[in-house]
């Protein structure tokens, strides 16, 4: 059976359109993504429209996203929502809840290596700053001012307690160990006497300008044993010139001086009053003379001492000399001494004081005060033994204190000393040691506080989010085949439809072309 000229020519053509419209549009597609590479000479490449036009593409989602889409302002309204602020608060509630639940150990066996070290150096640095801060603050009269009030709060509060509550054994123990080694530590500084002699320098400097009487200066009681001392003496200067006597180079000397003296007497006489006292006078009479002094003169002159009336005399001559010694000015006996002596006698001061603070005996001795001061102090309140140190002197003594280059070594030190047992220190489990429900209230508490700071934070931080240009930098970041996987994964159905349109509308084409060819003549 034959087929009729005509209608195999339409079958044909319509055969053919359908073919065009449904291959063409199947080649459209697969070239949005194909060749991912250009292809082909380079006066003609082929590369697929996506690939080609990747940074483009990127751009325009990146800008489509960031302005119109995914604005700052829906940002902010989305990270205040209420979903978000109940998220807020069960994370802040976890976080808490492992922070106090978890066993830990110390800081330094929780924190990195690199964070540990940095923390030491910092605290290395800090301490010595802390204390000089410290000291520098303590001379200030707010500084003052503050402790005293402190100090008087404390006593008030702590007056009736008992010091037996305060001095453990324990606490004796370490007081007296850390004595011995402060005595040890300074006495055997070799600046110690010379510490001693800047000091006793300083002293005499200041009192060289002084004009007050040493008189006002020396307790009352010193006046007197001087006095006493000087009455006592006596006896013994007179025994002790007896003796003298009885030395024959000073009793050859004394001979001499009365000879001169006798010699002196005799040139202002007259010539008859001269000869006769050379003839009485000679010197075998100065001879027996000294011998009959120190025979019995002596005892004579001890018996006269003894009488109540002479006695009375030589008291106020005593006590007139000794008074008149004390009127003068410290600053007029300083200059009697000469710069020579006077170093000499703070030489001899400063070696008999650093020779007493470096003796055994001392040091057993300061640490045996010690033990009785702290023995008969329990026994007494707080309140009994801060009476005799009243606030505003004891913050003085504080303001003082920390001025000195030993107290800044000693705040350094602790300083550091702190650092080190807190990282030491184990941590444990926080939860054990607060009350029941402190960590709902923690929670409660912490909550308003860290949503309302993230509520003022949100809208700086977000107009600080280029979302055009992390959305290009994502775009940009996918491969031209990860990119067709996610088109056609989501838009494979209708790609399939369009080829199956372009195979109808090539059909319809391809029927619309034979009719026309049958209308044509």
């Amino acid at each position: 059976m034959s087929v009729p000229p005509d209608l195999l020519q339409g079958a044909v053509t319509v055969l053919f359109g359908a073919l065009a419209g449904g291959i063409t549009n199947a080649v459209a597609i697969w070239m949005l993504f194909h060749p991912y590479e250009p292809k082909g000479p380079r006066w003609f490449t082929l590369q697929g429209a996506i690939p080609k036009n990747r940074a483009r593409l990127a751009k325009t989602v990146g800008r489509t996203v960031g302005q119109r889409l995914l604005v700052p302002e829906d940002l902010a309204g989305r990270l205040t929502a209420p979903e978000v602020r109940a998220a807020f608060e069960r994370a802040l509630e976890g976080f808490v809840s492992g922070l106090l639940d978890a066993e830990r150990g110390s800081l330094r066996q929780e924190l990195p290596p690199a964070v540990l070290a940095e923390l030491e150096l910092a605290f290395e640095s800090l301490a010595p700053v802390l204390a000089d801060r410290l000291a520098t603050f303590a001379a200030t009269d707010q500084f003052r001012e503050a402790t005293r009030q402190f100090l008087a709060r404390a006593t008030d509060e702590i007056a009736e307690r008992p010091l037996s509550d305060v001095l453990t054994a324990a606490r004796r123990a370490a007081l007296r160990q850390r004595l011995e080694e402060w005595i040890a530590g300074t006495a055997a500084s070799p600046e110690l006497q010379a510490t001693i002699e800047g000091w006793l320098e300083r002293q005499t400097t200041r009192l060289a300008g002084d004009t007050t009487p040493l008189l006002e200066i020396l307790p009352p009681g010193v006046v007197a044993a001087v006095e006493r001392a000087v009455q006592g003496y006596l006896p013994i200067a007179l025994d002790r010139l007896a003796g003298v006597l009885a030395d024959p180079e000073a009793r050859s000397r004394l001979q001499r001086t009365l000879h001169e003296l006798f010699q002196r007497f005799v040139r202002d006489l007259l010539l008859h009053e001269r000869i006769v006292a050379r003839l009485v006078v000679t010197e075998r009479t100065i001879a027996r003379l000294l011998d009959a002094f120190e025979r019995d003169g002596v005892d004579q002159l001890a018996k006269l001492l003894d009488e109540p009336a002479l006695r009375g005399q030589v008291a106020r001559s005593v006590n007139d000399a000794v008074v008149s010694f004390l009127r003068k000015p410290i600053a007029e006996h300083l200059a009697n001494l000469g710069p020579e002596r006077l170093a000499g006698v703070r030489r001899t001061v400063a070696g008999y004081v650093t020779g007493a603070l470096r003796d055994p005996a001392t040091r057993a001795y300061a640490i045996d005060r010690l033990d009785a001061a702290l023995a008969a102090a329990e026994r007494r309140t707080l309140g009994d033994v801060l009476r005799y140190l009243p606030p505003d002197k004891a913050a003085e003594l504080v303001a003082r204190a920390a001025q000195a280059h030993e107290v800044r070594t000693w705040l350094t030190d602790g300083t550091q000393a702190a650092f080190k047992a807190l990282l030491d220190r184990p941590i444990r489990r926080p939860a054990d040691g607060l009350p029941p429900g402190a960590r709902e209230r923690l929670v409660k508490a912490l909550s308003p506080a860290l949503w309302g700071w993230i509520q003022e934070q949100v809208p700086a931080v977000v107009e600080h989010l280029d979302i055009e240009a992390q959305v290009e930098r994502k775009v940009l970041g996918f491969s031209v085949q990860r990119i067709e996987e996610l088109v056609r994964a989501t838009t494979q159905r209708e790609l399939d439809l369009i080829v199956r349109l372009g195979y109808v509308l090539g059909a319809i084409v391809g029927l619309a072309a034979w009719g026309v060819s049958l209308a044509l003549p």
